[in-house]
């Protein structure tokens, strides 16, 4: 008798249901449902409130970046928060994207914001090394497992497999590293993710602290910061915090990490 392997979609399932428990049925269709959305600027960029909320957290300086960058929501948050002088560079490795990149910033910010914003292509991974030492504040938003795309996608929840996660997670260490190295001393870094997994999240954090955590520390992030941008129950982690769409009126799911720089 042949026994037939596992569905990609069965995977899926079983992969979170193991993470999430018996909550995995009220999150999954969460995920499934429509994610809310305000508008920035004007013309309005629509944004999920998560994302919006999340790029509030990183404290500006002079010198600031956004490491991977496009659609470009986030990098519309950063620039509108900019203080008098300061700059930001946001970067997108891909061609395609860095196009839809600069159509955003151009089209809803304000004229004079775009003499301070210099849009770039480089790896986000070898960035340590093309400017280390730099950067008052780095958002790296990096590449993650999606899951509500995955949900959303037919094509792409029959051909998962859990070792997408481990080799999604080897890029977002990368870049989270070379964030780290392009921080100045007293820089702060903030990690974000779309993910819901522990291996993209606070693992990946554990990891990164236990290879450089004579140059980086963790900075707690209390839930209640959130309250204000109209996100009813952010979770707090071991790391960071997280925003998941069961408990936030749809928003979501999103997790940041915030660290600072040591020397």
């Amino acid at each position: 008798m042949s026994s037939r392997k596992p569905t990609g979609e069965a995977l899926f399932h079983e992969y979170y249901r193991e993470l999430f428990g018996d909550r995995w049925d009220s999150l999954r269709n969460a995920l499934a449902g429509d994610s809310p959305r305000i508008a920035l600027g004007d013309p309005p960029y629509y944004l999920d409130p998560a994302s919006a909320a999340v790029a509030r957290l990183l404290p500006l300086g002079k010198k600031n970046l956004d490491l991977c960058a496009a659609p470009g929501g986030k990098t519309l948050i950063l620039a509108s928060r900019l203080g008098e002088g300061a700059t930001l560079t946001a970067n997108e490795r891909s061609r395609a994207r860095r196009e839809r990149l600069r159509r955003v910033l151009k089209e809803h910010l304000p004229g004079d914001l775009h003499p301070r914003l210099h849009v770039t292509g480089h790896d986000a991974q070898r960035w340590g090394l093309h400017e280390p030492n730099q950067y008052d504040a780095i958002l790296a938003d990096v590449p993650c497992s999606s899951e509500r795309h995955v949900l959303a996608d037919p094509l792409e929840l029959a051909r998962w497999n859990p070792k997408r996660i481990r080799r999604i997670a080897t890029t977002q260490f990368a870049i989270l590293a070379a964030a780290i190295d392009s921080a100045r001393p007293g820089g702060y870094i903030l990690y974000v993710t779309c993910a819901l997994t522990d291996q993209e999240n606070d693992l990946l954090l554990e990891r990164a602290l236990a290879r450089r955590g004579q140059r980086v520390e963790a900075l707690s992030l209390d839930p209640a910061s959130l309250s204000g941008e109209g996100l009813s129950s952010p979770e707090a982690t071991t790391w960071g915090l997280q925003i998941l769409p069961d408990r936030c009126d749809g928003a979501g799911p999103l997790y940041c990490a915030l660290l600072r720089r040591r020397n």
